[in-house]
């Protein structure tokens, strides 16, 4: 037994913002690619709060060309007149100080998202530096800020006519595992924000590449509803509306239906993106159920069905978003991805009854195209369960569970393992010679793919192409997806590279996409990059993925006795050549797939794969001129 002693002396105290340096994942939620942006969110929700008083109609957002960002808002400028606790200016207790700010006192902000307090004093502990900038009163001010300690008093430097905060902050290489802003990740949550803020402008600008985005909508949450919309056949033309306000809480919920079989449900608590929900979206979920089902039961709609529709029937094509302000939101956790308030579950729920019930009652026509379309639902739901029961029997009794042509690993755990879904059996072929077969499996397809974006859940089960997917996943579909059960944590999807491989590619995707979504948000799903072409001179060889490096690779071997190979497909590919550029994870090129943005993924599958030709053809028109390699 050690003789070490353990007194008072050990316990050490983080005083100010050290804590934050120490521990960032318990502020910010990691300190990878989310954790990043994260800091320019929890600035920007403080613009966001000033709009939401009333002070604020305008939000830029600006990614310098040396790595730092710029928020700047015209909302009334944070404070600087002396804190009288601290003896500071109150600038510098927001930035340094956890657990301070307005937003403590009612009469300042009635409704904030950034009710912990601590987070643009996270920013400033997370930041190699921060300036700020404020104007108020007629005046300007600055002070800076060095990982979270100022290095400079608070100075005026000039008269202003203007009001408003700038923040401008470099994140600390020391803490976060990457210090690039991306701008297509900013996009996602500034879009929301002015979706959600009705006439707010939020200006977004990469001065590294000069690309711009300009958000602004009049028609708040129902233009998102719109927006999500695009591209596809509605069941009524515009969006159902309902404001509610009791108790200093007020939501506002905008719903619409399309001919698709996907819910794509948004839900927001003080302008903050609740992704896992809470009891907003639980209450909705109810009120909208018991509302339908309510006006089925009156309207005898049901008298010769042999199914009634449950919540996921009704809710199959449904577009819509919740958005809850409310004066004490209580979140789960600092990154505040759940909504807790037990109360608001029954506020919502019990307004979205009344008013949904009674929109239905004055809207017979929207009503009947709901309800056609919920009933529908079921038939299919019961369909899909008889064909899932004969699936499970047919993989019980005819191949202990797994599919005919898996050629499985031997390895059991599925953090070791990965699964080829390669297109044809030449392919698959090559793909069992040539692989690692204890820790890799192949799985061969053949024929066409259903395309799941046009297709019900009964339809996609009894589809011979999908089955031997779904099985040999393990993991159940749709809403029975259990992502514990999944046996490989690999997914890699192996086509040829010419247009009828990224067909098949995009067939896929759009499947795991509709069907097994928690397999992409967890970032199980690649996409692997066989060669284009071999280019061989003697002993020397290099397979390249473009015409480009095929040319590089000529002019580096001299012209003359230079061997080139063109594969148009893998199935002209030796089992050694394919493990060798396709499948030895020490030397092949995948592309990740991966979940940024849920909103643009939804339109561009639906673009794709959906109905409309139109936008298809706008989306080849305007993108054709970046492909290359088309291999016709």
């Amino acid at each position: 037994m050690s003789n070490t002693t353990y007194t008072a002396s050990n316990i050490k105290v983080l005083k100010g913002l050290e804590a934050v340096r120490k521990r960032p994942a318990m502020y910010i939620g990691g300190t990878g690619e989310r954790g990043l942006h994260h800091l320019v969110y929890e600035v920007v929700d403080n613009s966001i709060d000033e709009a939401l008083a009333g002070h604020c109609d305008e939000i830029k957002v600006t990614i310098k060309t040396d790595g730092s960002i710029e928020i700047d808002d015209n909302g009334r400028g944070i404070p600087v007149d002396i804190q009288k606790d601290a003896g500071v200016p109150a600038l510098q207790v927001v930035l340094t100080v956890l657990h301070a700010g307005g937003k403590f006192d009612q009469n300042s902000y009635k409704v904030s998202g950034g009710l912990h307090g601590v987070g643009v004093s996270v920013v400033n502990a997370l930041a190699e530096w921060l300036e700020a900038n404020v104007h108020t009163g007629g005046k300007e001010y600055r002070m800076r800020f060095e990982r979270g300690k100022p290095v400079s008093k608070l100075e005026t430097i000039g008269k202003t006519d203007r009001h408003g905060t700038i923040i401008r902050f470099k994140p600390d290489a020391d803490i976060f595992e990457t210090v690039d802003f991306s701008f297509d990740y900013l996009t996602v949550r500034l879009r929301e924000l002015a979706f959600l803020n009705k006439g707010v402008r939020i200006l977004l600008t990469d001065e590294r590449s000069d690309r711009v985005h300009d958000f602004r909508y009049e028609g708040g949450i129902n233009s998102f509803v719109e927006y999500l919309n695009q591209n596809k056949k509605l069941l009524f033309p515009n969006p159902i509306y309902i404001f509610y306000e009791r108790e200093g809480m007020e939501f506002e919920i905008s719903i619409q239906y399309n001919e698709g079989y996907q819910e794509n449900i948004f839900s927001f608590a003080n302008n903050i993106n609740t992704i896992e929900g809470g009891t907003h979206l639980s209450g909705f979920k109810r009120g909208v159920t018991s509302a339908i089902n309510a006006y089925i039961r009156n309207n005898d709609l049901l008298k010769n069905e042999k199914v009634s529709p449950n919540g996921d029937d009704i809710r199959e094509g449904m577009t819509a978003v919740i958005s809850v302000k409310i004066s004490n939101p209580q979140f789960e956790g600092q990154t505040k991805t759940k909504l807790q308030n037990t109360e608001v579950e029954g506020i919502v729920g019990s307004a979205i009854y009344e008013n949904l019930l009674t929109y239905l009652e004055e809207n017979p026509a929207v009503a009947r195209n709901i309800t056609q379309k919920s009933v529908m639902a079921a038939r299919s739901r019961d369909a899909a369960r008889k064909a899932r029961e004969l699936t499970r029997r047919k993989s019980v009794l005819e191949s202990g569970s797994l599919p005919g042509k898996l050629a499985d690993c031997t390895i059991n755990d599925p953090a070791q393992t990965e699964l080829f879904l390669v297109e044809g059996d030449s392919a698959g072929g090559s793909a069992k010679q040539g692989r690692d077969r204890s820790f890799q499996a192949i799985l061969s397809l053949w024929g066409k793919m259903l395309n799941s974006e046009k297709a019900r859940m009964d339809r996609v089960l009894n589809n011979e192409k999908i089955q031997p997917i779904i099985l040999a996943l393990g993991a159940g579909i749709g809403q029975d997806f259990d992502i514990s059960k999944l046996r490989y944590h690999k997914i890699i999807i192996m086509a040829d590279a010419d247009v009828d491989g990224a067909h098949i590619s995009t067939l896929l995707m759009t499947f795991f996409y509709r069907y097994m979504k928690p397999l992409v948000e967890h970032g199980h799903l690649y996409i692997a990059m066989p060669p284009l072409f071999l280019v061989r001179k003697g002993r020397q060889k290099r397979y390249v993925f473009s015409e480009e490096e095929r040319d590089e690779a000529i002019a580096e071997f001299g012209d003359r006795g230079v061997f080139v190979q063109r594969y148009k497909g893998l199935g002209e590919m030796n089992a050694d050549q394919l493990w060798e550029t396709t499948m030895d994870p020490e030397h092949r090129t995948m592309i990740h797939v991966k979940l940024d943005d849920v909103i643009e993924a939804d339109r561009m599958f639906t673009i794709l794969m959906g109905d409309e030709v139109e936008p298809r053809r706008q989306f080849i028109q305007t993108n054709a001129r970046y492909v290359k390699n088309l291999d016709i």
